[in-house]
């Protein structure tokens, strides 16, 4: 659907929920503060401009690939997407401009991650929704050890979450990834931390120490602000949740709580 208030900007829904936002005039404008929240862990991932090998896993309409292209030219992304319809789709109304660096494979994220290169890309970004729900096959840990292998050393992973009080799911997917990796943080806004309602969340995990601070100033300036958790914090927040050691089921995601 385009925007009326932005020429050449278009919103894409899927099952009738927002699943991206383009400005194909403006790639660097993010809409929805989830894709923000991404796009700040991504940035304190390296120095800003410096090219980065990035695997996408969920495409949606490509919007964080189209502004990394921007912000950091000579990027090299490979994107996953598995609704092969929803590539074509994008591929015909929203096409990436020449000599982006963007690749966009049809293929199973779970499968790809598994048959991708030892230690070959800098980030890692899970962005994968089946319907409503995170897949299962993107929750044990078994697919955070897949996730540590691909990442470069130093590298970091990066991945949209939801969950609302108890926060069973969001817990638990803290467990496994602080079993895997050395480092992790969390940006959500204040009310869903404090269980007041349900929404996204951002986890980003590393061997090397995150810049907390330097996330957490962009994450706070924000038309929503967020907050982020990490450390003795983000550990009293997890609590006594244990690795998933199978697959999880996720919590649905409605069509309010898709974007935050």
């Amino acid at each position: 659907m385009p925007d009326v208030d932005r020429d050449r900007a278009w919103l894409l829904t899927v099952d009738g929920a927002p699943q991206s936002y383009v400005d194909l005039d403006d790639p660097v404008h993010l809409e929805f503060e989830y894709a923000r929240r991404l796009a700040h862990a991504v940035d304190c991932a390296a120095p800003d401009g410096e090219p980065l090998d990035v695997l996408h896993l969920g495409g949606g309409a490509l919007t964080l690939p189209r502004r990394l292209a921007v912000t950091r030219p000579g990027s090299r992304q490979d994107v996953v997407e598995a609704d092969r319809g929803l590539i074509a789709l994008v591929a015909e109304h929203l096409p990436l401009p020449p000599g982006s660096g963007i690749t966009v494979h049809g293929a199973d994220a779970r499968a790809w991650l598994e048959a991708a290169a030892e230690r070959s890309a800098d980030v890692l970004v899970a962005d994968v929704f089946g319907g409503s729900r995170v897949p299962a096959h993107l929750t044990s840990l078994a697919y955070a050890r897949a996730a540590e292998r691909v990442l470069r050393p130093g590298g970091t992973y990066v991945a949209n979450l939801a969950d609302g009080a108890p926060f069973t799911f969001l817990r638990s997917q803290l467990a496994t990834f602080a079993a895997v990796f050395a480092h992790l943080a969390l940006v959500a806004e204040p009310a869903v931390l404090r269980g007041r309602r349900f929404g996204n969340a951002v986890l980003v995990a590393s061997h090397r120490e995150i810049d907390t601070a330097r996330l957490a100033r962009r994450a706070a300036a924000d038309a929503f602000p967020a907050r982020v958790e990490h450390g003795a914090s983000l550990a009293r927040f997890t609590g006594d949740a244990r690795p998933s050691s199978t697959r999880m089921r996720s919590p649905g995601v409605t069509s309010a709580a898709r974007p935050s």
